[in-house]
């Protein structure tokens, strides 16, 4: 939000510079991000008449101005179309520096020009400008520019937390500026204003958990040529807003003045009275900037009897927008509930001024007094006759302002000083809290506008923001150190990490908020929490698993010519249960294209299963690999035959795989992608080293190669193997499988290496066939295992 300091020093103007202001603002929580001035000197630009316009001999969009400088008149060629006799104008004479430009006397088609007219954009204090600047009659001739527009200004941007929507505004931001320096507030927009007629208009509330207040007034008669005074038209410039009608820099006005934003409509464009509703699903209009939009049904409307006309808090609609010609007018300010507006405007694509103040939270109490204000002040430029103000509220709907209970001990203890009990009621009753003593301290209610207090922190946190962080004295803690006892058993994860990183991987951080559709992908039996008010459509229900996320990254990656990829994430997935919302810590990682970088000494071969397997096992073997096993995996998403389920003690923890080819298309990959992703925390556990003695015997090798049926996996083969538990077997490890047309009846062959060694003695043949007979027995007997003979 930007303000204009010198229309801060009209409500409340503490004895200080400009640098000790800005400070206090960031001091106390209403960061300044930039301070500048509001124009440069403008030497030599002055007010001046014209008094004559001619035709210009040669150009038919150019005009020949008498200008009076309040002592001499000289001629200027002028191209605005608004140039006319008696209009008071910003005049550079010659010798006049403008932002990018230095007066002189010229000829434009042959007439000399002695100086030029400005609009606000060529004197830059507006962006655009539609015209010259047209000054008030009583302008004085000859009177600096600077001077008579109050250009001697500092336009302060402030950086809001969304917490502090009380401060979106020039009040806020006085009240706070009034609390830090203990100086009155000057405000001048309390005044009543009585109605003159008697028009009514009809207000329905049908949402009061979205609207539980609406104020609504008629103002007959304005008139439709006045023009917005030059004094509004630039407080509204220096607030950032474009002047546009009176009507609408009125509604403006009050909005950055007060806080509350307003709505004009033309009021014989209303039928029967507004209602206040939830749009029809479909319900379709054209907003201001002539955007049509189709309404959901969740989605707040103002309407008449017929249609709607308004997107509450958002936007105004075109149909029943003032115009130039608009006569008789209908001004709206309502209080509507953050929570009912939170994201509308996003989802559309917008976000207005108003939307953006509505979201943060405005002063519910402050409607009745924003439509006097906006009455003054348009009867003032616009005239008319204004009817009684129209207030509907529904109260039980209304937000309630709970006491908060504040000890005075906890003060001191939570800011670490001693503050006397008259300043802490001096400090909340100078931020228009009300303030009853109790035994232990105070029961405080906040005002109407402070959403964001509720608790005891926050009423002490207030006290901390007026007294002064730079006040509070650092103090120096006792540390009593002491040796905090660990586990030998627990991994941290960057050692996990670092396993990954020294094998070519990148570590990535991807937000765990996902696409629906990406998570329905990757995850498709999985429930999912959906956001209530999400930042976008596609990054609105929370990741169940890291491989959203890590996709959308390769995919990008690829997109922008990297062929060969590696990358890896540990974070929290969020997978809601019978029993609430389980957020497990896992890891994922993913590869794609060459197993090694293009060289002179290495193929290019892409990378396969058996890379992606072995990437997995570098950090199973910083754990306790004995515990883990893959086995065979129906997991849709992966390839069939290329993919398994990643077990720890018998339960699945994970799995590891090829991307299934018909789940590459709708992920618009078209490269063979290998994946993993496991729980972390089983990984984290390690196994205590464990001495064992080397055998001074040697070892033997004996080879058996047995059919088995096809469905049987090399593994259970393996664990089959060691559950003879002899002390002589050391190792089994397959080292070749062969189905062909000599092996019939849906038989493979398994070819297994048996490592056997004693600790005690040399091994005998006979030692060695009696464990071999007892193998292959206990293979026939578990899966009907024969030795191939040959």
């Amino acid at each position: 939000m930007i303000i204009s300091e010198n229309w801060l020093r009209e409500w409340v103007n503490p004895g200080i510079d400009s640098s000790q202001l800005i400070e206090q603002l960031t001091m106390v929580g209403l960061e300044v991000k930039t301070v500048e001035p509001a124009s440069t000197k403008l030497e030599n630009v002055i007010v001046g008449e014209v008094l004559a316009v001619e035709p210009h001999p040669e150009a038919d969009k150019l005009s020949l101005c008498q200008v009076s400088n309040g002592k001499n008149t000289v001629e200027v060629v002028c191209g605005a179309s608004n140039a006319r006799q008696g209009l008071k104008v910003a005049f550079a004479q010659i010798g006049a520096a403008l932002p990018g430009l230095k007066v002189k006397k010229v000829k434009i088609r042959g007439v000399e020009s002695n100086g030029m007219l400005c609009s606000a954009s060529e004197l830059g204090i507006a962006e655009i400008s539609d015209g010259i600047i047209e000054l008030p009659a009583d302008a004085p001739s000859g009177t600096s520019i600077y001077e008579y527009l109050g250009l001697d200004d500092n336009l302060i941007e402030l950086e809001l937390t969304p917490n502090r929507g009380d401060c979106i505004s020039l009040a806020g931001v006085a009240r706070e500026v009034s609390a830090i320096n203990n100086v009155d507030l000057k405000d001048a927009s309390g005044k009543i204003i009585k109605a003159t007629i008697e028009d009514d208009f009809p207000v329905e509330i049908l949402a009061p958990e979205a609207c539980p207040h609406y104020v609504g007034r008629i103002i007959n008669n304005i008139d439709p040529s006045a023009r917005t005074p030059v004094w509004m038209q630039e407080k509204l410039r220096r607030s950032g807003l474009r002047p546009i009608s009176p009507v609408v820099d009125v509604t403006n006005f009050v909005m950055m003045e007060l806080g509350q934003p307003m709505h004009g409509f033309d009021f014989d464009k209303l039928e029967g009275g507004i209602r206040v509703r939830w749009a029809k699903a479909g319900e379709k209009f054209t907003l201001l900037d002539q955007s049509e939009i189709e309404c959901g049904s969740d989605l707040l409307v103002i309407a008449d009897q017929r249609k709607a006309v308004a997107l509450a808090g958002i936007m105004g609609g075109l149909h029943s927008s003032v115009q130039h010609d608009t006569k008789n007018i209908f001004l709206e300010a309502a209080f509507f509930t953050p929570f009912e507006l939170a994201g509308k405007a996003r989802r559309y694509g917008m976000n207005t001024d108003s939307s953006h103040r509505f979201e943060r939270g405005v002063d519910p109490g402050l409607q009745v007094r924003a439509m006097h204000r906006a009455t003054e002040l348009l009867l003032d430029i616009v005239g008319g006759e204004a009817g009684p103000v129209i207030d509907a509220e529904i109260p039980e709907s209304m937000p309630v302002r709970s006491p908060v209970s504040l000890r005075y001990a906890r003060v001191k203890r939570l800011l670490g000083i001693a503050i006397s009990e008259e300043d802490v009621v001096k400090i909340l009753e100078s931020l228009n809290m009300r303030v009853e003593q109790q035994e232990q301290g105070w029961l405080v209610v906040p005002p109407s506008y402070r959403f964001d207090i509720s608790i005891e922190a926050d009423l002490i946190e207030e006290i901390g923001r007026l007294v002064g962080y730079n006040n509070i004295p650092g103090t120096r803690e006792a540390a009593h150190s002491r040796m905090e006892s660990f586990s030998e058993t627990q991994l941290g994860i960057n050692e996990i990490k670092e396993a990954l990183v020294r094998q070519g991987f990148y570590e990535a951080v991807t937000y765990s908020f996902v696409s629906p559709e990406t998570q329905a992908i990757l995850d498709p039996h999985q429930e999912t929490l959906a956001l209530s008010n999400p930042i976008s459509a596609d990054m609105s229900v929370m990741r169940t698993r890291l491989l959203p996320g890590l996709i959308q990254a390769l995919r990008y990656n690829i997109n922008r010519q990297q062929q060969r990829i590696r990358l890896f994430e540990t974070g929290l997935c969020f997978i809601p249960e019978s029993d609430g919302l389980q957020q497990k810590t896992h890891i994922a990682a993913v590869i794609t294209g060459s197993r090694d970088n293009e060289g002179w000494l290495s193929r290019s071969e892409a990378v396969d299963f058996y890379d992606i397997k072995g990437y997995l096992e570098s950090i199973l073997r910083l754990s306790d690999q004995s515990k883990y096993q893959f086995v065979k995996t129906s997991n849709p998403i992966l390839h069939p035959g290329q993919g398994a389920d990643v077990m720890y003690n018998n339960q699945q923890i994970g799995f590891i795989g090829a991307l299934h080819p018909a789940v590459m298309p709708r992920l618009d990959l078209v490269q063979p992608v290998f994946l993993f992703e496991l729980e972390l925390a089983p990984i984290l556990r390690s196994k205590l080293p464990n001495f064992v003695e080397m055998s001074k015997f040697p070892s033997i090798r004996r080879d058996i190669a047995i059919t088995v049926d096809t469905d049987i996996s090399v593994q259970s083969l393996i664990d089959c193997t060691y559950s003879i538990k002899s002390k002589i077997l050391q190792e089994v490890f397959v080292f070749d499988v062969y189905t062909g047309k000599e092996l019939r009846n849906n038989r493979k062959s398994v070819a297994l290496g048996l490592i056997l060694q004693d600790f005690s003695r040399t091994l005998v043949d006979g030692d060695v066939d009696k464990i071999v007979v007892k193998i292959l027995n206990q293979l026939k007997k578990q899966y009907n295992a024969i030795l191939r003979e040959n």
